[in-house]
C-alpha cells in the first residue's frame, strides 16, 4: 500500500502564498498527473510531498505515517526531475546502480535489478554507455531507470518530458503508461501540458492560484469542469462559453441564447447570470434560420476536419466540422448542440451549476 494523503497543506514564501489549503488522497497504485498553468502550485505540491519543501501548513502521510518534516531520503520515494539529473561522469549503469550502492544493497540484488529495468526500458545496449553522449529520449529512460532500481513506494515526476521533442514526448508518454501499468506503483506526475496529462493519468488534479479546483478521472475533468477556469484550460479548442439571457432557476429544462429556447439538462441551481458551455464537437452546423443563428469568422483546416470559428450575438465559439463538409468564411449558418451534452455556470461565480446530468457524475477521486 502506497496511499498519499494530504490534508490543509499550505506553503508560503514571505508575502506570497504558493499553496493554499489542499487536500487530496492519491490512491494506491494510481498515476495522478498535477496539472495547471506555471505558477499554479502543482511543482510546490509535489516538492512537499517529496521533502524537497517543508510546508508552512497541514500535513502529508505516505503509507500511513505522517512524513510531513521527514527528509526525502526517510519517504522511500524516487523522483524524476526535468532536466535528467544524471551524473555525467558516471556511465549507464553507474547511475543505475549508484542509488542502491548508497543504501548498502548486496551487489547479487543490484545485478538483479539493473538487469531487470534494463529489459523494462529497453536499455540494455545502453548500460555500458557514458551519459553524455545519449540522446534525450534515452537519457530520459536512464533516469527514470534509476528511480525504478530502487522499487519505491512511490513515484514523483516533476515534468519529466518538457525537454523532449513533440515526436518523442508522445512515445514516452505511451511507455510511461505502459510502465506504470506493469509496475503499479504510485505515482504523481508534474505537468502543464494537458495532452500529456490526458493520455497518462488514472486522475487529473487541476490547479490554478495554488488552489485545487478540480480532481476526476480524464472523463470527468473534460466533461463536467467544475468552474470556467477548467472548461477553458482542458480541450484544445477549449470549451465555448455563451452568455445565457436572464435568470436561471432549478428545475429549468430550457436557457434563453440569443432569443432562442435551448434544451438543457434539468437545472437543479439557481444563478442571476449563466454562462452555457457547450464543447466545439458538440456543435453541429444546419441551415441559416435553424437554431442559433451566426456566421463563419474563420475556418482552419486539421486534415482530419475542420475549426470553424463562428460570431453569434451570444459570443463566439467554434466548431469541429467533418473534413468532406468545408465552411465557408463569411457564410450565414444556424447552430446546433447536442443537448444532453451541455452544462452551465453561474457567471457570478464562475461555478458549474448542477444539473441531472452533472450529479449522476461522481468524481473517482478525493479532494476538498
Amino acid at each position: 500500500m502506497a496511499e498519499i494523503r494530504i490534508q490543509n497543506l499550505q506553503k508560503r514564501f514571505a508575502d506570497f502564498t504558493a499553496v493554499k489549503n489542499s487536500s487530496l488522497v492519491l490512491e494506491d497504485g494510481k498515476f495522478v498527473v498535477l496539472l495547471g498553468p506555471s505558477g499554479c502550485g502543482k511543482t510546490t505540491t509535489l516538492r512537499m510531498i517529496a521533502g524537497l519543501e517543508f510546508p508552512t501548513g497541514g500535513t502529508i502521510t505516505l503509507d500511513g505515517s505522517d512524513v510531513t518534516y521527514r527528509r526525502p531520503r526517510e519517504r522511500d520515494i524516487a523522483m524524476v526531475f526535468q532536466l535528467f539529473a544524471l551524473y555525467p561522469h558516471m556511465g549507464v549503469r553507474d547511475n543505475l546502480e549508484f542509488p542502491l550502492r548508497n543504501e548498502g544493497v548486496p551487489r547479487a540484488e543490484i545485478d538483479r535489478r539493473i538487469n531487470e529495468v534494463a529489459g523494462i526500458l529497453r536499455i540494455e545496449h545502453l548500460l555500458g554507455s557514458r551519459v553524455g553522449g545519449l540522446a534525450g529520449g534515452d537519457r530520459q529512460r536512464v533516469a527514470l531507470g534509476r528511480a525504478i532500481v530502487r522499487e519505491p513506494k512511490a513515484f514523483l515526476m516533476d515534468e519529466p518530458l518538457g525537454t523532449l521533442d513533440a515526436e518523442f514526448r508522445e512515445l514516452m508518454c505511451v511507455e510511461l503508461r505502459k510502465l506504470h501499468e506493469r509496475l503499479k506503483t504510485t505515482t504523481v506526475f508534474v505537468t502543464h501540458d494537458q495532452n500529456e496529462a490526458m493520455a497518462l493519468a488514472d486522475h487529473i488534479v487541476v490547479m490554478n492560484n495554488g488552489e485545487i479546483l478540480q480532481a476526476d478521472d480524464p472523463h470527468g475533468i473534460y466533461n463536467f469542469p467544475s468552474c470556467v477556469f477548467v472548461a477553458r484550460f482542458i480541450g484544445r479548442p477549449p470549451m465555448n462559453l455563451l452568455q445565457v439571457r436572464g435568470t436561471v432557476a432549478g428545475g429549468d429544462s430550457q436557457v434563453q441564447v440569443d432569443g432562442r429556447l435551448v434544451d438543457v439538462p434539468a437545472l437543479q441551481g439557481d444563478a442571476d447570470r449563466a454562462l452555457l458551455g457547450v464543447r466545439p464537437e458538440h456543435v453541429r452546423l444546419v441551415p441559416s434560420g435553424e437554431g442559433l443563428g451566426g456566421h463563419v469568422e474563420r475556418i482552419e483546416y486539421f486534415g482530419s476536419h475542420w475549426i470553424a470559428e463562428l460570431k453569434t450575438e451570444a459570443g463566439t465559439l467554434k466548431a469541429l466540422v467533418d473534413k468532406h463538409t468545408r465552411p465557408v468564411e463569411g457564410e450565414r449558418v444556424g447552430l446546433a448542440f447536442d443537448t444532453s451534452r451541455l452544462v452551465l455556470f453561474d457567471a457570478v461565480t464562475e461555478r458549474l451549476l448542477p444539473s441531472a446530468t452533472t450529479t449522476a457524475h461522481r468524481p473517482s477521486m478525493r479532494h476538498g
